[in-house]
């Protein structure tokens, strides 16, 4: 029942209903108060100069804003409403994107206000069970906001990418910024298919070889936790087809060549996953089969053994119905042999051995699946006649 109770509580966790307090009005902020601590990070960067500083304050993302052509702001964590309706004030985030952005758990769309664009998707990650946060991109042709939920961070690979000037990145606008950190947040699914892919392999093998009712368990673990991923990722592939519709005029023709990429990835994830949950509905099937072939196994084994002992007990049975031979001559006169009490054994135990015998070759026909062969069709009389 533990166990249950531990997997129920992880599943919970990616399906959790967002945090909101009842009779406040739409563009109110209601933070959190387990949300884990505010930190803001700053990167500047052109084609030959980079500036990283992590812990900053908000002072310093001022002084920084007119100095370079592209600006990323990353704030971690959603617990200081003091920092984060300071940042809403300085790039004017609408306060239904602002509350959006705190109240976590909201389906991944796609919003434009004015000359700005607002993105939210859900990360994920799998160890030892699932886990989801949300990020939420705000965004124009000069600068670029993400707000993480808490310690899962897929934006680390782009990062590296700035750093070491690999490829467009350090060239290119906050548009193709943008494009990045969403693909980064999509690959990020890859390595949990992986997971779940190994996961199936190996019941599967387990199925085959040693079902148990804890397998079923697990099975159902792992089919709500892809439920839980298609949750996450169908909307996320609507927000796509929207952006793509109604993109702005900043986005330039490669960025949106690789958004449609992005977009055909989130389909290809799609597949797996509605593959991965017929997948674990045909392993319920075959746990269910092996079940109840070992079953009948084991009530055949049982019909064995009964029908070898009915011999006996009818043998004993009939000669334990005590009429008394002294009484009629007709009563039962062999209770007086000599041999009477080893006849009988040996009759008990012919009468067994012969039925044994009788029912084996059946048996074994079963267990091989051979049935008896069908006799030949004869020839029909208009193949006589033509003969």
């Amino acid at each position: 029942m533990s166990h249950r109770k531990t997997i129920r509580k992880s599943i919970r966790t990616t399906m959790t209903i967002p945090y909101m307090v009842a009779g406040v009005g739409p563009e109110s902020l209601t933070f959190d108060p387990d949300a884990a601590q505010t930190e803001i990070s700053l990167i500047c960067y052109d084609g030959e100069r980079l500036l990283e500083e992590h812990r900053v304050e908000i002072t310093r993302v001022v002084s920084q804003l007119e100095k370079w052509p592209v600006v990323w702001i990353n704030v971690e964590g959603l617990a200081s409403d003091k920092k984060i309706k300071w940042l809403g004030d300085l790039f004017k985030i609408h306060p239904l994107a602002l509350e959006d952005i705190v109240t976590v758990h909201q389906r991944a769309k796609f919003e434009t206000y004015d000359d700005c664009c607002f993105f939210i998707a859900h990360m994920m990650e799998a160890k030892d069970e699932l886990k989801q946060e949300q990020v939420s991109l705000y965004f124009n042709n000069k600068f670029v906001i993400t707000f993480q939920e808490g310690p899962i961070d897929a934006t680390k690979p782009v990062l590296e990418r700035i750093r070491k000037g690999q490829g467009r990145m350090r060239s290119a606008g906050a548009d193709y910024l943008a494009y990045a950190i969403i693909d980064s947040v999509i690959d990020c699914y890859y390595p949990i298919l992986e997971y779940f892919g190994e996961k199936l392999e190996n019941m599967e093998d387990e199925i085959l070889d040693a079902p148990s009712k804890r397998t079923v368990t697990r099975l159902h673990s792992i089919k709500r936790e892809l439920l839980a991923m298609r949750r996450a990722l169908f909307p996320l592939r609507e927000a796509l087809s929207s952006m793509l519709r109604n993109s702005p005029d900043y986005f330039t023709a490669d960025t949106l060549l690789h958004l449609r990429d992005s977009h055909d990835h989130v389909v290809q994830i799609a597949d797996f996953i509605d593959t991965y949950r017929e997948l674990c509905s045909d392993l319920m099937d075959v746990y269910l089969s092996t079940t109840s072939n070992r079953l009948s196994e084991v009530m055949k084994v049982l019909t064995v053994i009964t029908t070898v002992c009915a011999p006996p007990t009818l043998v004993a049975g009939i000669y334990g119905m005590n009429f008394n031979p002294e009484s009629s001559p007709y009563n039962m006169p062999e209770l007086n042999w000599f041999y009477g009490y080893p006849i009988a054994i040996v009759l008990m135990v012919s009468l067994s051995a012969a039925l044994f015998m009788f029912i084996l070759k059946p048996l074994k026909r079963l267990e091989s699946g051979d049935s008896p062969k069908a006799a030949a069709p004869a020839p029909s009389s208009a193949n006589s006649s033509q003969s």
